[in-house]
């Protein structure tokens, strides 16, 4: 039998049929090839970083994952503490509501007649539709909730704080009042691009001024980052939320260089994984390999580090019934809600 050569970390096993958990399936993926091989090892990278127990846990969405129906998996690792902070597209926490709230979305192929479905008042996503005077009962919930708030200045992890309070209590189960009952603080670094834009304008043309302070939410942030003693990072698709925690990384250094007087400081991920369909040779953020981000100081050079290419309704509903059937727990979930909402 040969040797495995000195510039290979393992050989190819084939894949044999058996009774075995979705847990020991992905186990075993670890050691065939191609995007298999990457889910495997993204699986185990996973496995690894919730058993570091010093670790604080991103958790970047963006896409349209509540219209597909991934957002009770969402909220699932929410409310098991496998994630600290959440960073959001502002659709993918307001499309859950709408489903939430009791409406429902229907299934539809790709090809159907869209002028069709303009007159008779249906959104489509792709193969999805929602109805959009159902739609808009959820963006006026959305400005219900922003009329019930003192005028102010607010950090999007703030304002989305007090309206998960808000849809708990009105018994409306969905990301955000599941970030409020697990303490996890909710960013959403593009929120008016999404039905809480239309909510937040209603309220405003009707005198309530609610102002998202973005710098105010990135310093949040950042001080997260720098109150953690460990940063990993779990990125599904790309996009800003992709950027923006990219960024507490980069703004990290810069303060210790400008304010510390500390020099080549680098806090990147130790463990990181993406679930994307984008690719790197375009030059976009959302396709950028994990090896790139080294470059920046975003991710450590000794990281624990995979990309898996392959479409997040896929990859989400394995990884996340491989984690309850194999009773893989978090260790120790970091407690940083106090950061952001301390007058709360």
């Amino acid at each position: 039998m040969s040797e495995i050569p000195d510039f290979a970390y393992g050989e190819v096993k084939a894949l044999d049929v058996k009774e075995r958990s979705i847990h020991e399936l992905l186990l075993a993926m670890n050691d065939i090839s191609f995007q298999g091989r990457a889910l495997g090892e993204a699986y185990r990278i996973l496995i690894d970083m919730f058993n570091d127990p010093e670790n604080t846990i991103f958790l970047g969405l963006a896409g349209s994952m509540s219209t597909a129906g991934m957002w009770k998996i969402i909220k699932w690792l929410v409310e098991e503490r496998y994630v600290d902070v959440v960073v959001s597209t502002g659709a993918i926490i307001s499309e859950d509501i709408y489903e939430a709230m009791g409406f429902k979305y229907y299934k539809v192929h790709p090809c159907i007649d869209d002028a069709m479905l303009l007159e008779r008042k249906y959104d489509r996503f792709y193969d999805t539709v929602a109805n959009e005077l159902d739609y808009r009962k959820m963006e006026g919930l959305i400005r219900e909730f922003v009329e019930t708030l003192p005028e102010g200045v607010y950090s999007t992890p703030e304002f989305l704080y007090e309206f998960g309070k808000f849809l708990n209590e009105k018994g409306i189960d969905s990301i955000v009042a599941a970030a409020y009952r697990a303490k996890v603080p909710v960013f959403s670094p593009a929120l008016v691009d999404s039905g809480y834009g239309m909510g937040l304008l209603l309220a405003y043309r009707s005198g309530k001024h609610i102002v998202l302070d973005m710098v105010k939410d990135f310093y949040q942030l950042v001080e997260i980052g720098r109150h953690s003693k460990k940063v990993s990072a779990i990125y599904i698709g790309g996009g800003v939320p992709k950027d923006y925690v990219n960024l507490m990384t980069v703004a990290q250094t810069l303060i210790a260089e400008y304010e510390e007087g500390r020099h080549d400081y680098y806090k990147g991920f130790e463990y990181i994984v993406q679930f994307t369909t984008d690719m790197p040779q375009w030059g976009g953020l959302s396709g950028a390999t994990l090896e790139e981000a080294v470059s920046w100081g975003k991710v450590s050079p000794h990281a624990k580090k995979r990309t898996v290419h392959v479409d997040a309704t896929i990859a989400l509903p394995i990884i996340a019934h491989g984690l309850l059937v194999g009773r893989v727990k978090r260790k120790n979930p970091q407690n940083v809600l106090e950061v952001v909402v301390k007058k709360h």
